[in-house]
């Protein structure tokens, strides 16, 4: 027998990730590591078990595996549960038919059985690619006391930049009363982050009556809340004040880990009140060579650092050896930066090798964005990389060859 829950999340982690490039060619967005230690889903994972949200299904499509594994059993977010708990759920062959999940309305619907397995009164549906700590028990809360049919997390963002965003407009009780995906001319600066709590029963009403809609892109912005808007539900924005960013980029992915260092960090992992797990493979405490110079850096476990680290993010196991420089850079795990080689301004992929006197990106930030270095390459020695580029295996070659 299945214990009724009170609310179940259901966590999208199916994205592609495509403006992540080589990050993303071989695992899902959801699984990009983040902040030395930690990868993209810990923090919505974490906020569920910190809002007391212990039932969580995570849709997985793209390149499932690495975040599969990464689960598991959910230990490291104290959802291995009898009842509930975290489960993975991928695309299935159903009695008719099997579907890829076509959009993120589709892909509920499809694991509305998963859903009802709990009987709950509430779903709370998340991404699975932004960086932000957040109580969703409060929102819950709010969704009660409004008696609406769906609430909606908005964050105010500045008027240059609603074009972007889903964009609410409300009357002073935060009733949403118009809403608009990426309008050319924002009526308001309230966006939408994707974090929704639906009473259950709309929520199926309204996806089902989706998946009969011809020509519907199966999409909780472009169609899910239009519709529910257009038949007079009561939707109602919450308003979210702390820390939020979709790393979807290169640049934002950078910027995000950046924003992790100084004293008083922008955002805080240090917070013993709400703290963001991760599941870690068992390794040495990271080691400081005599001489080496660290400032203003996050130095993973395993790492081994003889040179001079600035203004960085090293994930666990990077070596960085004497008279090499790292400054303003995301270096992700096993990555060996040798002996008088810089690295500028970058984002380097696990597994890579940059050698001898070689360079990675330039000194001074580029207009154009952040270099991007693919994982488990090999920079020949002397071998300089530009700055503002995406280098894969194909490139390098061609950098070598001059």
């Amino acid at each position: 027998m299945i214990t009724k829950k009170e609310t179940v999340a259901m966590l999208l982690a199916g994205g592609q990730g495509s403006r992540l490039h080589l990050l993303t060619q071989r695992i899902a967005k959801p699984a990009v590591p983040f902040g030395g230690k930690y990868r993209i889903i810990d923090f919505p994972l974490s906020n569920c078990i910190n809002s007391g949200i212990d039932t969580v299904g995570v849709l997985t499509q793209y390149q499932p595996l690495a975040l599969n594994e990464y689960i598991g059993n959910g230990q490291p977010w104290d959802m291995d549960r009898t009842y509930g708990g975290v489960m993975t759920l991928p695309p299935y062959q159903g009695q008719q038919r099997a579907d890829w999940y076509k959009g993120t309305a589709n892909a509920i619907y499809q694991n509305l059985q998963f859903i009802d397995r709990y009987d709950p009164e509430y779903v709370v549906i998340l991404s699975g690619d932004h960086i932000y700590k957040m109580d969703y028990a409060e929102m819950i809360e709010a969704h009660k006391k409004t008696g609406a049919a769906c609430t909606i997390a908005v964050f105010d963002v500045p008027l240059e930049e609603a074009s972007r965003f889903g964009i609410m407009t409300t009357d002073e009780s935060m009733r949403i009363t118009e809403f608009a995906e990426k309008p050319k001319e924002p009526k308001s600066t309230k966006a939408s982050m994707g974090v929704y709590v639906f009473s259950r029963d709309k929520l199926a009403a309204y996806l089902e009556a989706d998946e009969k809609t011809e020509n519907s892109s199966n999409d909780f912005g472009k169609n899910i809340i239009p519709a529910m808007l257009n038949a007079g539900e009561k939707l109602y924005a919450f308003r979210f004040e702390g820390y939020w960013k979709d790393v979807g980029t290169i640049d934002s992915l950078w910027e995000s880990n950046m924003d992790l260092l100084g004293e008083r960090p922008v955002l805080n992992l240090k917070d013993r009140e709400w703290r963001i797990l991760s599941r870690n493979d068992a390794m040495p405490p990271h080691y400081v060579g005599q001489g080496a110079v660290i400032n203003n850096s996050i130095v993973t476990e395993g790492c081994e650092i003889y040179g001079t680290v600035i203004n960085s993010v090293l994930s666990a196991g990077v070596i960085v050896e004497a008279g090499a420089v790292v400054r303003d850079s995301v270096i992700l795990g096993n990555v060996t930066v040798k002996a008088d080689a810089t690295v500028d301004y970058s984002v380097i992929d696990s597994d890579t090798v940059i050698g001898k006197g070689a360079s990675v990106g330039k000194e001074m930030a580029s207009s154009k964005g952040i270099t991007l270095l693919g994982g488990s390459l090999n920079v020949p020695d002397g071998v300089s990389v530009p700055d503002a580029v995406i280098c894969d295996n194909n490139m390098l070659t061609e950098l070598s060859a001059k």
